[in-house]
């Protein structure tokens, strides 16, 4: 049976499509069934995946709104093991459409259990807000991943969403659970970056990912042209960083028997290739 988990952040810019899109991408290569459902209205994680929004038919919107089969909605993304279920701008809506409807905060569970035969993950991808999708989210998922950027507002906006996860945890979704908090956009030459990691490992300790996201041109590169960071680019440090994310949460969840010492990638052996590549684009 196949584990939901949410990623969400109700502040804007802190990499939550870029992990959603390039986390199931690397659970993919790593040979694991993964759904990623776009819930933004946004919807870049479908154009970051290679699917046009103007072309969906029908998606995220239709299964909340309207109930629709899941199933029938989603779509290839060209990656290895890795499906979409599809976002549209009708999305925006949804909130208001839903408020007066009877359980509406479980639209999202109803609409993904039946997938879970289907799939090894099913990730989320949330808007920045905390509105009804996003309830949504969490009330259908098991875990959810929490992106933070390294920056000084880092843990301005962690601890709403912790009391949101907490609420949902006390009337929504008792078993949901914290997945773990991702450090995106680390710059090793930043002193600030490295006091935000020192200052949230701190105060969350083991809920704290041991993979930190480092800042990466290719990152940035891969949306614009429809792929994920292990098409656009498998050898680039954002890459690496995303597959030891994927092995990461492998190992936390049991699915894999490596063993700690072998948790991550060899960074020594990935680097060289990465940061000449890098250095092509003006990226120390």
């Amino acid at each position: 049976m196949g584990k939901i988990i949410a990623i969400a952040n109700q502040k804007g810019g802190v990499g939550k499509t870029t992990t959603a899109i390039n986390l199931g991408a690397s659970l993919g290569a790593l040979e694991y069934r993964t759904l990623l459902v776009d819930a933004d209205p946004q919807a870049n994680s479908s154009s970051g995946v290679g699917v046009d929004p103007k072309s969906v038919q029908t998606g995220t919107y239709q299964c909340l709104v309207e109930g629709l089969d899941a199933k029938g909605s989603i779509v290839e993304t060209g990656n290895p093991n890795l499906w979409l279920l599809p976002s549209h701008i009708d999305l925006v809506g949804a909130e208001i459409e839903l408020i007066g409807e009877a359980e509406r905060e479980s639209r999202m569970r109803a609409a993904l259990e039946p997938l879970r035969d289907e799939f090894d993950f099913i990730l989320i991808d949330c808007s920045p807000s905390l509105g009804l999708i996003t309830l949504n989210a969490l009330t259908a998922a098991d875990s959810v991943i929490i992106p933070v950027q390294c920056e000084y507002f880092a843990l301005e906006g962690l601890g709403k969403l912790l009391n949101t996860v907490k609420i949902v945890q006390g009337g929504l979704n008792e078993n949901l659970g914290i997945e773990g908090i991702l450090l995106t956009m680390y710059d090793t030459r930043l002193r600030l970056s490295n006091q935000v990691v020192e200052e949230v490992r701190m105060h969350f300790r083991d809920m704290v990912f041991d993979t930190l996201i480092h800042r990466n041109t290719r990152l940035g590169e891969a949306p614009s042209h429809g792929e994920t960071i292990v098409m656009h680019d498998a050898s680039c440090k954002g890459a690496i960083n995303y597959l030891n994310l994927a092995r990461e949460i492998l190992q936390k969840n049991d699915l894999t028997k490596l063993p700690n010492a072998e948790k991550f990638i060899d960074a020594e052996a990935g680097m060289a290739a990465a940061e000449q590549g890098d250095a092509q684009v003006g990226l120390n």
